[in-house]
């Protein structure tokens, strides 16, 4: 774990968990489920937290995948500087990181 992990977990959990301070993209695949299912699977998406050191070994919440209704999905948040172009150079900065979220069904990945 670096030393920024901590910043970049709370930054990341409260983007996720609100949905707020950031850019929250679905694929094809999720967007075409019908709305209830997508409800459900954004709703788990915000509340959850089974974070292990195999899907979070940077411990930085940053991955998660999620099993609904027989069905496997992944969602990621990915770092980008302000210009959306690039990566960040320091995601635990709020002033330079540009966070985005996107859900997928697994066989998108």
């Amino acid at each position: 774990m670096t030393d920024t992990a901590p910043e970049i977990r709370r930054l990341n959990d409260a983007f996720r968990r609100s949905f707020i301070g950031g850019y929250v993209v679905v694929t094809s695949g999720v967007a075409a489920l019908a709305d209830t299912e997508r409800r459900a699977l954004l709703r788990s998406v915000r509340a959850f937290e089974a974070f292990d050191t195999d899907n979070d070994p940077h411990a930085e919440h940053d991955f998660g995948a999620i099993d609904l209704e027989g069905s496997k999905f992944f969602w990621k948040i990915d770092y980008y500087g302000a210009d959306m172009n690039s990566g960040s150079p320091d995601p635990s900065d709020p002033a330079l990181t540009r966070r985005a979220l996107t859900v997928m069904r697994a066989e998108e990945y």
